[in-house]
Parts: structure tokens; sequence; C-alpha cells
């Protein structure tokens, strides 16, 4: 159980940051995928109002990461902050980023993995998979693994589970296990009925291009993934004095959805029921990654800032160690954490 039982769907992420002060005050802190509209710039923004000794913003784009940057100069100007430029689409630029944080740093002692895409057309990465998996959980899995030495790092003087890997995933992963059959959803047949996606889809969830490519599916299959993969993490990080933690932000209207129709954003409208603010958004993420009651591991998914239950399929050890392997095989590197803790 988190510390604060009042904190919920409304409570604002500048009062989570103030609230766990002493978790910020002289941490070193990497956030992904920080643009203006969305909730990392507000999450960097609450980070960044608590003193850490350094704030990493690692996007894509340099212009908007830059405009988040100047902003907490103007806010908080004893604050430092670097920029990494980070493609999670390419694995080559994963790596070079990975090298760029370790010359900033030897130790890292909170992780928040939270950039992401939405696309509703088939697009693949520069390795040839499909973009929504490739972003959203394989560009995660290659970069939180390189930097798992600076994590170990900071746990060696940190309390066992104040070291933290927060992933960011979405209520959306109700609507697809992974296809493991299939991950890049070209059409194989046939596929299993553990691996497709819940039937029938509502509205405009349910369209398809003449391809055969499902948005809301393949983005489903990625947020599933997300939480398989910190399910895994969890089974082998606490012995290295690190917990990790995968949260749902809730519904916010960010830049993510600039890809939707206007018959796909009116969809979400009646599905979601509360839409919150960016500082809202970004409240979840900061209880994972601050709470203390959280150093022992006392559940994986979090919601409005509780600890909540995520679908059967993404709760499934079985799944997690199969996409484990899976996305070893994609990245082309073995990350033997059973090994790591010897």
């Amino acid at each position: 159980m988190a510390t604060h039982a009042e904190f919920g769907e409304a409570t604002p992420g500048s009062e989570v940051a103030r609230t766990f002060a002493d978790q910020i005050r002289g941490k070193t802190i990497l956030l992904t995928g920080v643009s203006p509209r969305g909730i990392g710039a507000t999450t960097a923004l609450a980070f960044a109002s608590q003193s850490p000794a350094l704030l990493i913003l690692a996007s894509r784009t340099r212009p908007r990461v830059e405009q988040v940057a100047a902003e907490i100069h103007a806010k908080y100007p004893s604050t430092r902050v670097e920029i990494v430029l980070l493609d999670l689409s390419s694995q080559t630029a994963i790596r070079q980023a990975a090298a760029e944080v370790a010359k900033l740093t030897n130790k890292l002692d909170i992780l928040v993995n939270n950039a992401g895409v939405v696309v509703t057309s088939r697009r693949a990465t520069p390795e040839g998979i499909e973009l929504q998996f490739g972003t959203n959980h394989i560009g995660p899995f290659l970069l939180t693994n390189l930097l798992l030495p600076l994590l170990r790092n900071a746990a060696k003087t940190n309390p066992p589970g104040a070291t933290r890997v927060v992933s960011l995933t979405s209520a959306g992963h109700r609507l697809s296990p992974v296809r493991f059959s299939d991950y890049n959803f070209e059409g194989k047949e046939p596929v299993p009925p553990e691996e497709d996606h819940f039937k029938p889809l509502p509205g405009a969830f349910g369209k398809f291009t003449p391809d055969g490519y499902n948005g809301i599916v393949t983005y489903a299959q990625s947020k599933t993934a997300n939480i398989l993969f910190t399910l895994y993490l969890q089974k082998y990080l606490p012995k290295m004095g690190i917990a990790a933690y995968v949260v749902h932000p809730g519904t916010i209207e960010t830049d993510l959805s600039r890809d939707q129709d206007e018959e796909l954003t009116a969809q979400f409208y009646k599905v979601s029921l509360f839409w919150k603010t960016a500082d809202q958004g970004s409240s979840t993420t900061l209880v994972a990654a601050l709470d203390p009651a959280l150093n022992d591991a006392k559940g994986l998914y979090l919601s409005d800032c509780q600890f909540a239950e995520p679908s059967p399929h993404a709760n499934d050890p079985v799944a997690a160690e199969r996409l484990w392997k899976l996305s070893e095989e994609l990245v082309g590197e073995k990350f033997n954490l059973e090994a790591s803790n010897r």
C-alpha cells in the first residue's frame, strides 16, 4: 500500500513531489520522452522543483526538450539539467544515448521510462519491428538494461528499493496480450486464442487499415509488454537493491494523440470518464518513483496513485519470461539478470 491513501486521480504531481522532497533532493534522475505538451514536461518540472543533483532529460527532438529545459532553468535555476538525444525507435540511437548518459554520471537513482508513441497506420523501426512494439517496449527494454550498471551503482548507497525503474503503460493494455506468434501483426495464421485481442472492439477502436493493421490493438500489445517487462524486473532487481513499477498515468490530452483522426478522438471521449491535466497525469509516476513505502515491492501496477490489478494476461510470469527472451533476440544481446545477482 502506498503511503498516502488520499492521493488519487485528481492529485497533482507537484504535490507528490513536495510530499516526497527528501527522496528527490540530491538524486540523479533520468526521464525519457520530454516535450512541452506532455506529462514528461510536468514530471520533469516536479522533479526539478525539489533540488535533484542532476536531472537528465532524454528525448528525440532537441528544440522541444530544450524548451522544457529552459522552463526549468527559469523556475529552478539551481537545478542542473542535461539533455541527451534519444530516439527509442532506433537501437543504434539508444546505444548512443546510453553511452552519453554514462559520460554524464556514474550512477542513476531513478529511471523513468516515460516516452511512447501512438500511430494508426503501419510503420516500422529501422530494425523492421512494428513501430509501437519497437518503440514502446523494445526501446525501454534495451535502454534500461544498458543503464543497469548505473542503477546498481546508485543502489550501493541507497536504502534497498529506493533506486527505482518506473515504466509507463496504459489501461489500454487490457485490449490485447502480446502476440508472440505475430508480434509485427503481419497477418500470420493461425493466432492462438490466448494471443488474440479483445473482441469486439468498440466503435473507431475496431477500424483496420486495408493491409490489416489496427493501431489500437498494436498499441495495446506494446502496453501489455511494458507490464510484463516490469514483472520480469521485479523477479531479479530487488536482489540488487532496485525496485521496479509500472504505472497507468490516466487519460490526458497530449501530443501523443496527434496521429489520431476525429473519429478515434471522439471514441476516447466516449470511454474516458475523467480527463486529467498534465500535472495530474504525472502524479502516479512520481508516487511510483519516490514513495518510501514502495521500497519493498507490494504490487506491480499503479493507477491514480494507488496499486491496482492489471489484466491477467499482463501479470503472467510465463509470458514475462517469454517476452524477455524475444526482446533479447530482437536487440541481438543477452541480459542475464540472474547472473548479475551473483
